[in-house]
């Protein structure tokens, strides 16, 4: 993923490649949702990407005792 592109992967409905229409099969909410139960959880989501190479994504959450 282009770095220029890399603070858009969790908006909701963005794709990033300028690849056609796929009859929203892939509707672009995947990372946003992801982001939003992370937050859920009190923390956060990371991206980093060199493009050409690959995308990774982190995070963690800390485990409650019940």
């Amino acid at each position: 993923i282009p770095e220029d592109k890399l603070e858009h992967v969790f908006d909701r409905f963005y794709r990033a490649d300028s690849s056609p229409p796929d009859n929203g099969q892939h509707a672009g909410l995947g990372l946003a949702i992801a982001r939003r139960i992370v937050e859920l959880h009190g923390s956060h989501i990371e991206v980093s990407s060199e493009e050409g190479k690959g995308t990774e994504f982190s995070f963690s959450i800390t485990a409650v005792s019940a």
